[in-house]
């Protein structure tokens, strides 16, 4: 039998191998979701989102789960996602979020001031509710401060609630906050298990969207559980040796207010607040009475320092008869922000981790 010869083969003597891939063209283009539902993340567990959809008398919980277009891209409590796929809430369903719209506000932590790793707390909040007990555990203003600078990097209001007032006289903390007219609620509990002050958060909180921070074992679980009924969030007590508290809350957890009158999302307590994340430039942005004062100040200056013009300008007059105090506060807030309060103040910081 003679050989063939290469020119006598063509193109129909080919045999092409079938690819195991599929013979769809790749494409970067991804679907826009254009019919995608509206949702608020209110609860995010192990890679599952549950996920509030639908308004009115269809409004629904859904169980989600992250597209993979979307890759690392987090999504925590208080995102608003575009969501497909079963939206219908049904047991055993399962959405996917495809998008994650844009966040108007973000509250953000570092382990401590050198982790240069931020962490989201929650998106879209209106209000930062920095929840201390007055008494058992002590209050540890240096912590207070830290919420407040985060808060007001953040762009949110700032409310201090103050919990367990029969057991501490709430004037001095309260007094020490006085310049930074930070607004504050009072509160305790009565030996029925009523608490004293509770209206007087609701009204704090109506219409808001609240993220609750604080300490382990200051009270914040027993807060929720009065405003939500029937949320049944786990109490913890403090260690009468260390006067900390253990942790009870284990993930964020948004939740609406009878008669939708806002919402809290309650957080797990802290025990640390780093702030490694912001900008000590922009602190001054949060005390507009200050801020003119300083346009004489050296290039670079921290406002915390003997060159700082604030000083002078302060003492003129030039910032009202609460010039000092503001200043006083301001370089308090910047001391939180760089942990260099002096050795002797009196303020504690944040529980060891």
């Amino acid at each position: 039998m003679s050989r063939r010869k290469a020119s006598d083969y063509d193109e129909s003597d080919a045999r092409v191998r079938p690819s195991r891939k599929g013979t769809r063209p790749r494409t970067k283009d991804r679907p826009a979701h254009e019919d995608a539902e509206f949702a608020l993340v209110v609860g995010v567990d192990r890679g599952r989102y549950t996920v509030l959809a639908g308004t009115g008398d269809y409004e629904r919980t859904v169980l989600a789960m992250k597209a993979r277009e979307l890759g690392r891209k987090g999504i925590v409590v208080g995102d608003e996602v575009a969501l497909v796929g079963d939206t219908t809430g049904e047991p055993d369903s399962l959405a996917r979020i495809v998008r994650v719209e844009h966040r108007r506000t973000v509250l953000r932590r570092t382990a401590d001031d050198t982790d240069p790793y931020e962490r989201i707390v929650v998106a879209n909040a209106d209000q930062l509710v920095v929840v201390t007990a007055l008494a058992e555990p002590e209050p540890r203003p240096r912590m207070v401060d830290r919420c407040l600078v985060a808060a007001y990097d953040a762009g949110l209001a700032p409310l201090l609630l103050l919990t367990k007032a029969d057991l501490a006289d709430p004037g001095p903390f309260v007094g020490s906050y006085a310049p930074l007219d930070v607004p504050y609620v009072v509160t305790h509990r009565e030996a029925d298990g009523t608490i004293v002050g509770l209206d007087d958060v609701l009204e704090r909180l109506r219409g808001k969207r609240s993220v609750l921070i604080g300490h382990s074992g200051v009270g914040k679980s027993t807060l929720v559980n009065a405003l939500v009924p029937g949320t049944f969030r786990s109490v913890g007590v403090v260690n009468v040796v260390t006067g900390r508290g253990r942790h009870t809350s284990t993930s964020a957890v948004a939740l609406r207010l009878p008669e939708r009158a806002g919402w809290v999302i309650d957080t797990p307590g802290v025990r640390s607040f780093g702030l490694a994340h912001i900008d000590l430039a922009r602190i001054i942005n949060a005390f507009p009475d200050l801020e003119p004062g300083t346009e004489d100040c050296p290039r670079g200056c921290t406002h915390d320092e003997p060159e700082c013009a604030l000083d002078a300008w302060v003492e003129n007059g030039n910032a009202g008869p609460a010039g000092r105090s503001r200043l006083d506060s301001l370089r308090r807030v910047l001391r939180a922000r760089t942990g260099t309060a002096p050795a002797d103040s009196p303020e504690q910081d944040e529980e060891p981790g």
